[in-house]
């Protein structure tokens, strides 16, 4: 009996990490995309026939709908089932890539990537989802999200090197047919091994209300933020949909506090670990999102490396996050998230310093490389606690709607720290370039002085996000009540069986 015993505990065990596989491969897809389109961009561009204007639709007809349904990704998780919307968004992510590789005009292009971006707002939510449930709040989902984290911060700079060389290689193309393989793979072996979950709930009705609300909030926030690089902050059409983006929210809000079943219940935001790790999300992602476009724009376009030449130049950032990544996950158990997340934004700042000390003739080893490697460790340092403290006292019943949340404090966050980045790095490359006469907007110069700028900020809002984490973030945050239920009713059967 005992023998049979071990032997299912063993099975349930190893199931648990080849879930995790799952989930987490399905993660690194959707992150490595976000990042490897960029690369490809100027191929694009050619092939396609795009103008100028309109080739920033490719970035943002996918960042309008992966930021805007998250929220409500996490939610149909819940209540749909996980495993489904998994199997399901990765179905889609997979057939909206192969059409990708397949454009036939620059509008084609863009109505597939949007449908990517669907794709992945409905699997990352319920992918991260998975993971809270399969793995009880302490030390063992802390190695679980240690991985997550590992996968969400090395899939950016991973994306930068992949898109060069396969662009560089091969041909833009390459970079969406790439992802149709692994989709399939994630798709078929997901009922083999990933059992189907949803929240226990007494009403199953769907808030339409809410969910119209905040996602048509969210994408025209996105949006508003994504035009604000192009046409300025003062445009009319950007002030326009900041504002009813704005009015959205708070009828949402209104919406909820209101609803007998709400897409996002308010009493999630008791948990203060739970509020404070979002908030911290949003300074994190607005950070460091934008320091990847913006290294990749002074190694490309100051630096004059090749694509392959930039890939290449992150393996280092890429290498220190995933080692450190194991570190992370060790020191937010033994100490906690607290103390952890404080860290790695700190250090993130400081690298952001010293990407703001980068110099016109830089040399790659001595300049760039050592601001690489100390990112990594802070970004390691960040990414892990602040996923393991976005979830910590969730109920189960809510776990869909916390992977919701956080994914999208962080899609957010990303758009708006790229947004502001962008705009002040323009603006004061282009005083540079007035007060100096002879040089142009082109010129290493005066790009450098504007990145030098816009990395000085990036440095305040990590250095303010060290500050919310140390301030807010709880150091033994509450157990919810359905998780002392079940470690009671564990302990009872334990003494009953001896």
């Amino acid at each position: 009996m005992n023998s049979l015993v071990s032997r299912a505990s063993a099975g349930t065990y190893d199931r648990r990490w080849l879930t995790l596989a799952v989930v987490v491969a399905a993660q690194f897809m959707v992150v490595v995309d976000i990042a490897i389109v960029n690369v490809a961009l100027p191929s694009i561009k050619t092939d396609l026939h795009f103008s100028e204007a309109s080739l920033q639709w490719v970035i943002t007809a996918y960042s309008i709908l992966f930021g805007g349904v998250l929220l409500l990704g996490g939610r149909l998780a819940d209540l749909l089932g996980r495993r489904r919307l998994l199997i399901a968004g990765v179905a889609l992510f997979a057939v909206s890539s192969l059409l990708a590789g397949l454009a036939w005009s620059s509008g084609s292009l863009i109505v597939f990537r949007a449908m990517q971006g669907l794709g992945g707002a409905l699997l990352s939510p319920a992918a991260l989802s998975i993971l809270t449930t399969t793995f009880r709040e302490g030390r063992e989902r802390n190695i679980a999200l240690g991985i997550w984290g590992a996968a969400s911060g090395s899939g950016g700079a991973a994306g930068v090197l992949l898109g060069g060389a396969l662009t560089s290689y091969l041909s833009w193309s390459w970079i969406f047919f790439v992802n149709v393989p692994v989709a399939a793979a994630i798709v078929a072996v997901t009922p083999l091994l990933v059992r189907e979950s949803r929240a226990d709930v007494a009403h199953r009705t769907f808030d339409v209300a809410g969910a119209t609300t905040i996602t048509t909030s969210l994408m025209l926030l996105v949006y508003a933020m994504t035009r604000a690089t192009q046409h300025g902050w003062s445009d009319n059409v950007t002030v326009a949909n900041l504002a009813v983006s704005a009015g959205l929210a708070i009828a949402f809000v209104v919406i909820e506090l209101r609803s007998k079943a709400p897409l996002l219940p308010m009493r999630i935001f008791r948990l203060r670990t739970l509020s404070a790790a979002n908030a911290t999300a949003l300074f994190l992602s607005s950070a460091v999102f934008s320091q990847f476009f913006l290294l990749t724009l002074y190694m490309q376009q100051v630096l004059h490396y090749s694509a392959i030449q930039t890939g290449v130049a992150y393996i280092g950032l890429t290498l220190s996050i995933i080692g450190f990544s194991v570190v992370a996950q060790t020191l937010a158990t033994r100490i906690g998230a607290r103390k952890v997340l404080p860290a790695g934004l700190l250090l993130s700042a400081v690298a952001l310093v010293m990407y703001a000390r980068l110099p016109v003739n830089g040399h790659y080893f001595w300049d760039v490389f050592p601001a690489f490697i100390l990112s990594g460790i802070g970004l390691a340092l960040s990414f892990v606690p602040v996923q393991i403290a976005s979830l910590t006292g969730v109920r189960t019943s809510e776990a869909g709607v916390a992977s919701g949340l956080i994914n999208t404090s962080q899609q957010i966050g990303g758009a708006i720290g790229l947004a502001a980045a962008s705009t002040i790095a323009t603006t004061f490359t282009s005083h540079y370039v007035s007060s100096h006469v002879g040089i142009s907007a082109g010129n290493g110069s005066a790009l450098t002085y504007g990145f030098e700028i816009a990395f000085y900020v990036l440095a305040a809002l990590a250095a303010i996000g060290a500050v919310v984490a140390a301030v807010f973030i709880e150091s033994q945050p509450r157990v919810p009540s359905e998780e002392l239920s079940e470690a009671g009713e564990a302990r009872l059967a334990l003494e009953a069986a001896a």
